[in-house]
């Protein structure tokens, strides 16, 4: 099954009017005619059956012939990460967090990063890239790149850690999640968090965590994390 992307579509509407590059891509690259059947995700839990009856690559149109949602995750996970100073390993991360199951990432900005600008739009485009082609219905969100200490001011979680490489006191991440509950990870850039950071984040209930014992690249420890929620909720 190929998975198509419009954002704009709701449970109510009868039809779809496709973006031009999707249009391009479905009457052009994909050459789908009229009477074909496309499956169609809005990136918030649905997927649409869908008739072509344009196909142009200017503008294509389909009619909705049937609509489903998929089960959500037993939970949420919202990973605030630093962006690499390779971009290219941002990316990656972006792509298989999104393969594996997330709900929202949040680029950081620590007292060590390298990277403190970031291109969003190229960003959103990878989540979803990586979610049609993984056949999942949800987008994840992505948000601005946010400063360390207001970011903790934000946050809202209850079950919050720090996955951090300082030797003191720490409990394996696998060991330190109640199940079925919603989640915030923060993962360091290159350099690790600061010690300031760390012990700030520990005065805003943040539980210090390892994910292992070999130290791990910023995008590597990200998907760890992934991962072991998921692995966690199997």
């Amino acid at each position: 099954m190929q998975l198509f992307y419009q954002e704009h579509i709701n449970p109510e509407d009868t039809s779809i009017v496709f973006t031009k590059d999707e249009s391009r891509h479905i009457a052009k690259v994909l050459r789908k005619k009229e009477g074909d059947v496309l499956h169609v995700t809005n990136g918030k839990g649905y997927l649409f059956i869908a008739e072509i009856v344009q196909a142009n690559p200017s503008q294509c149109l389909a009619k909705i012939t049937d609509q489903q949602t998929d089960t959500p995750k037993p939970y949420r996970l919202h990973l605030v990460v630093a962006p690499t100073k390779m971009n290219d390993r941002f990316e990656w991360f972006l792509e298989k967090a999104t393969e594996i199951g997330i709900d929202e990432i949040t680029p950081l900005l620590c007292d060590h990063s390298e990277r403190k600008k970031i291109k969003l739009e190229r960003y959103e485009r990878v989540l979803q890239s990586a979610m049609k082609q993984s056949l999942h219905y949800r987008l994840p969100k992505l948000n601005q790149l946010i400063p360390f200490s207001e970011f903790l001011k934000k946050n809202e979680d209850e079950n919050c850690f720090i996955a951090h490489c300082e030797e003191t006191d720490k409990q394996l991440l696998s060991k330190s999640i109640p199940l079925q509950q919603s989640y915030t990870l923060l993962i360091g850039p290159e350099g690790d968090f600061s010690t300031a950071e760390i012990e700030s984040a520990k005065e805003h209930h943040f539980k210090p965590v390892s994910l292992g014992n070999t130290r791990l690249r910023t995008e590597t420890a990200a998907i760890v994390g992934t991962h072991t929620f998921a692995l966690m909720h199997e």
